[in-house]
C-alpha cells in the first residue's frame, strides 16, 4: 500500500490581499488540532517579512528573490522534499508570492507528486475585493489579469476585505468573480476570517465536491451583504453530505481545477494505456507519470499535453511508485479513476 501522502495547500493572491493573515490562522487552527503543519514562502525580495508574522516553531522553507513560478521552480521541488524527509509534517502550506500564477506552482507540485509522497488538495485564493472592484472599472491591465487567473484557478475563494465596500460594489465584485470562476465556493471575509473547517473538508476524498456543494447551495439562499458578515456560507450546507446521485449534479463529483494522481496496484498493457490516454476528455489538459508495463521489462516516463503524448524509458531514483497525475478543468475525477481500475483489472485478467 501507498505510504500517508502530505496534504498541500497552495496560498494565491495579489500582493497584500491577505494571504499571510489566513495563513497564521490556519496554522493556530491545525496546531491546536494535533496536526503538524509547514510552510514553503516565497518572497521577491531577499528578506522573508511575511515570514515572521509564522510562529518560530512551525518549519518553514523559504524562498527568496525570484518568483516561485518561474526563476524558483526547481528550488520549489527541493524545498518540499526538505521539508517532507527532515519535518514529516501532517501538511504543507506554498504562500506564493503575489505576482505568481498558480498554474504553473500546480504544476511544480504535481511532479513533484510523482517522486514524493505529497498530494495537491486545493488552490486557496485571497481576493482584495476592493482593490480588484477598482481595476476592473479603470485599468485593465497586467494586474487585473493576473488577478483574473489567480481567481480561475481557485477551488476556494476568500473575497477579502469586504466591510470597505457598500452592497452595491460588493455584489458586483461578486458577479465579477463568478464569471471567472463558477465552480470555486466563494466566501465574504474581513481580515481572512473564515471557519477553517472549510480548509479541512479539502483533505477529504469528496472534499472539493463538498465544498462545491455547499457553496451551490447557499447561492440558493437570500444572500444580504453587510458588514457584519465575514463570510456567507451556510455551515449547515457544509456538514451535509452530498455523495448522492441526484441533486447538484452539475457539481457532483467535479470540481475547478484539480490533480487527481492515481496509484496503479499492477502493471497495465502499454497499447491499453495509450489507448486511455488518447481518450481523455479535453478539459484534461496534462497528464504525466511513471509506469511499469505488462507487455516491456522497462519502466517510463510519460508526458501527455496539448493531446499529444511522449513516453521515455527511465530509471528512476530510489523506490518510486507507479503513478499518474490527471491535470485540468471541471473534469471527473471518478471518470478518470474507473478507466485506470478497468486497465488494471484487464491487466490482472491476462496474467491469470
Amino acid at each position: 500500500m501507498v505510504n500517508k501522502r502530505v496534504t498541500v495547500y497552495i496560498l494565491s493572491g495579489f500582493l497584500g490581499s491577505g494571504k499571510t493573515t489566513l495563513l497564521t490562522k490556519a496554522i493556530d487552527h491545525f496546531t491546536e488540532a494535533g496536526r503538524k503543519p509547514a510552510v514553503i514562502m516565497n518572497e521577491i525580495g531577499e528578506v522573508n517579512l511575511d515570514g515572521q508574522l509564522v510562529a518560530g516553531e512551525v518549519p518553514m522553507s523559504e524562498l527568496l528573490g525570484g518568483c516561485i513560478c518561474c526563476s524558483s521552480r526547481g528550488d520549489l521541488a527541493t524545498a518540499l522534499k526538505e521539508l517532507v524527509t527532515e519535518e514529516q509534517p501532517d501538511l504543507i502550506f506554498i504562500e506564493s508570492t503575489g505576482i505568481a500564477n498558480p498554474m504553473e506552482i500546480i504544476d511544480e507540485v504535481t511532479d513533484a507528486s510523482l517522486i514524493l509522497p505529497v498530494e495537491l488538495k486545493a488552490v486557496i485564493t485571497v481576493v482584495d475585493a476592493p482593490q480588484l472592484l477598482e481595476l476592473s472599472r479603470t485599468s485593465r491591465g497586467k494586474t487585473y489579469r493576473l488577478m483574473q487567473e489567480q481567481i480561475r484557478c481557485a477551488n476556494l475563494l476568500l473575497l477579502n476585505k469586504t466591510d470597505l465596500l457598500q452592497e452595491v460594489a460588493l455584489q458586483e465584485v461578486d458577479t465579477l468573480v463568478r464569471e471567472w470562476n463558477q465552480y470555486a465556493s466563494v466566501h465574504y471575509t474581513v481580515f481572512s476570517q473564515i471557519d477553517i473547517r472549510l480548509i479541512e473538508v479539502l483533505e477529504e476524498e469528496k472534499g472539493l465536491e463538498k465544498l462545491a456543494n455547499a457553496a451551490h447551495n447557499s447561492a440558493h439562499h437570500a444572500v444580504h451583504f453587510t458588514k457584519d458578515h465575514d463570510h456567507h456560507e451556510s455551515h449547515d450546507d457544509l456538514n451535509h453530505d452530498h455523495d448522492h446521485e441526484q441533486g447538484n449534479h452539475h457539481h457532483h463529483s467535479h470540481s475547478h481545477v484539480m490533480a487527481y494522481t492515481h496509484f496503479f496496484e499492477r502493471a497495465v498493457d502499454s497499447n491499453a494505456f495509450e489507448q486511455f490516454v488518447s481518450k481523455l476528455p479535453q478539459e484534461v489538459y496534462r497528464a504525466k507519470g511513471i509506469l511499469s508495463f505488462s507487455d516491456t521489462s522497462s519502466r517510463f516516463l510519460f508526458q501527455y499535453a496539448y493531446r499529444e503524448m511522449d513516453f521515455v524509458k527511465i530509471t528512476p531514483k530510489g523506490e518510486v511508485p507507479d503513478v499518474a497525475v490527471f491535470i485540468g478543468e471541471n473534469f471527473s475525477k471518478d471518470a478518470v479513476r474507473i478507466e485506470l481500475l478497468k486497465l488494471e483489472s484487464l491487466s490482472d485478467t491476462a496474467v491469470k
